[in-house]
């Protein structure tokens, strides 16, 4: 196990640096650039500041030389400073990181307490009144637009019922509470936002959970026990869950980098201070360090995510081995 470790690690170093140089060309070919807004909405900036700005920003070199000064500040761990405010990009995704993990890992929770269970029941009720009233319950929540869903609900909750604060993580009182009152003035403000990112997932993995289940109970050995007389619960819980889970591990292996690069959507709308949010604005900006810092993160955490779930096949199914 550990050797194929360490193959996957080292065959994941190509992969990324190909990662990085597509993400690096693609968000220079997006239109504009931070010296062409700086000068196009203030008229008092000359052309030789512009000019100076990309020299200083290392835009007058040719792209491959700008990739390779990157690549070499990433071997250092050092993803340069922001062009918005001169700050290093590291400490900006520091301080936006907090808030971004609870929220997705608050969400995860949800979906993995909720959408498990609607699988499964929906699998050995298959046909059934709940299994077609769980199934539409699951297309609405594939079809629904988060920002559409986003809006109705602060509409309600925050404007005509008055129950939930719709933006922000704290009150503008919050420096007078304490303890409890704090606390759940806290947890009121990530009440919609949490919802509205569990919402879209609860869907996918409940239908995931289902058809797993479902070509598991159709296999033989489900078949056999079933025919010595087992009881249900018994064959579901210790021959088809096991096998059932392992398209659940896939997803969530993909899920991983989801808890860094949150979501800009409902971050945007709710006013959270988090990683979406800070990918919208830099990429608003055009500010490639710190868009390119959010993606190789991302990128990073896509491999390593698919490297645990790879690793945690092994420990739900026994038939599948890596000493090779």
């Amino acid at each position: 196990m550990l050797r194929y470790i360490l193959i996957r690690l080292i065959n994941s170093i190509p992969l990324l640096l190909g990662i990085t140089l597509i993400t690096f060309v693609v968000i220079r070919l997006a239109p504009g650039n931070p010296t062409f807004y700086e000068g196009a909405f203030n008229p008092r900036v000359k052309p030789e500041a512009v000019k100076k700005l990309e020299k200083l920003y290392g835009l007058d070199k040719p792209l491959y030389q700008q990739y390779l000064l990157w690549l070499k500040r990433i071997a250092k761990l050092d993803f340069g400073n922001s062009f918005v405010d001169g700050k290093p990009v590291i400490e900006k995704i520091k301080e936006r990181l907090p808030v971004t993990l609870i929220i997705n890992l608050l969400s995860l929770a949800i979906i993995l307490v909720v959408a498990l269970p609607i699988g499964i029941v929906s699998a050995l009720k298959r046909d059934s009144l709940l299994d077609k009233s769980l199934t539409v319950f699951v297309f609405i929540g594939f079809s629904m637009p988060g920002y559409w869903l986003a809006l109705l609900l602060m509409i309600l909750f925050g404007i005509k019922l008055r129950i939930l604060p719709i933006s922000g993580l704290e009150s503008l009182n919050a420096a007078q509470l304490k303890g409890w009152a704090l606390w759940w003035d806290r947890a009121k403000h990530l009440i919609l936002p949490v919802f509205i990112s569990a919402f879209g997932g609860l869907a996918g993995f409940s239908r995931y959970m289902r058809q797993s289940m479902l070509e598991v109970l159709q296999q033989d050995y489900i078949v056999t026990a079933k025919a010595k007389g087992l009881p249900e619960r018994i064959v579901v819980r210790r021959h088809a869950l096991r096998n059932a889970f392992m398209p659940i591990v896939t997803l969530l292996g993909l899920s991983i980098p989801g808890l860094i690069g949150g979501s800009v959507i409902f971050e945007t709308i709710f006013a959270i201070p988090g990683m979406g949010q800070l990918f919208y604005e830099a990429a608003m900006a055009r500010d490639y360090p710190t868009i390119m810092g959010i993606l190789t993160i991302g990128a990073v955490l896509t491999l390593l995510g698919n490297l645990m779930a790879d690793i945690t096949y092994a420990f739900i199914d026994p038939r599948i081995r890596y000493d090779k």
